[in-house]
């Protein structure tokens, strides 16, 4: 049984690939172009792919492939409605980031509420020298205590967020789906929380109904000048409304892990922002501690066996 990995070095290199406990050949290439994708899935029974795309026409061309092993929990890279009719099983990794997402979405947060790396950015430019005194205030710093955290998304990790978020003497509101009423006490509608949060965290995926949620008549919503946490997905921000709702002041900062192109190209909107030190952007690695990936990569291969032994997990079909 032939496997292909299409993109091994998506996983760290510190992080152990078990072995599949069948007889086997696994093929692993570092990365897969486009164009690469329908010669290397020709012949196997199992891929394993991350972030490579598999197209409708690629998987035609694969007659034996019988399962997609996607190595994350997102599979809009998949052409779902193509497995399906092609007889192909696509599984994906569940709740193996309910320490790391968090953690990071946090890390944003206070280094944002308190101006870390603008203050960090300032004493290496000699301003603590030139300042004449144990401390200045060039840069807002405000506590986490006491605010109100808008979440937007209610899986797992938005609640691993809001019980971080309660434990730091926070107010959470999780907030209802976008335009829909009557969810009940436990949400608070969608304006409500973008009027009243003081930081706004997103922890939905990526659907036609989630792109580019937040625009241009949501940020003139945010009364509160919040700050704007994304270490979900890209695209579910209008990244050109951001980049003018930072500049004019209608967000006092903004922490991005992702980006709807990745690597953004040098004429990405927000590549004209990083000399402002209220934004902060790192390369969507919000999920990638030590201990989630290789617990990703446990998972990938348990996700593989249980499939051959005729038990398939973690499957994923398309949206009805």
């Amino acid at each position: 049984m032939k496997i292909a990995f299409l993109d091994r070095s998506t996983l760290s290199p510190e992080t152990t690939l078990r072995l599949p406990s069948f007889k086997h050949e696994l093929v692993c290439y570092e990365n897969t172009h486009p164009n690469e994708v329908a010669q290397r899935i020709s012949d196997a029974d199992i891929v394993i792919t991350n972030k490579v795309k598999l197209s409708a026409e690629a998987l035609q061309q694969a007659p034996k492939l019988k399962l997609v092993a996607v190595a994350a929990t997102g599979t809009d890279n998949i052409d779902l409605n193509a497995c399906a009719q092609l007889g192909i099983t696509v599984s994906n990794i569940r709740n193996y980031a309910g320490n790391t997402v968090p953690e990071h979405a946090f890390a944003l947060m206070f280094a944002l509420r308190r101006s870390i790396c603008a203050y960090r950015e300032s004493v290496n430019a000699g301003k603590w020298q030139e300042s004449g005194q144990f401390c200045y205030f060039d840069y807002p710093i405000r506590d986490l205590a006491g605010s109100t955290l808008g979440i937007i998304g209610d899986g797992a990790l938005g609640n691993a967020v809001a019980t971080i978020a309660r434990a730091l003497g926070m107010k959470v509101l999780f907030s209802a789906f976008k335009g829909l009423s009557g969810m009940g006490s436990l949400y608070t509608p969608f304006d409500d929380v973008l009027a009243r949060s003081d930081i706004i965290t997103l922890h939905c995926p990526l659907t036609a109904q989630t792109r580019n949620m937040i625009g241009a008549e949501e940020f003139e919503k945010m009364s509160r000048k919040p700050l704007l946490i994304n270490t979900a997905r890209g695209g579910l921000v209008d990244e050109e409304a951001l980049a003018k709702a930072l500049r004019s002041g209608q967000i006092s900062g903004a922490g991005f892990d992702v980006v709807s192109a990745e690597p953004p190209p040098a004429e990405h909107p927000f590549m004209a922002l990083l000399d402002m030190p209220n934004f902060i952007l790192t390369p969507h690695v919000a999920w990638a501690s030590q201990e989630a990936i290789q617990g990703l990569a446990d998972q990938l291969v348990d996700n593989v066996e249980a499939f051959v032994r005729g038990d398939p997990v973690n499957t994923v079909r398309p949206a009805a």
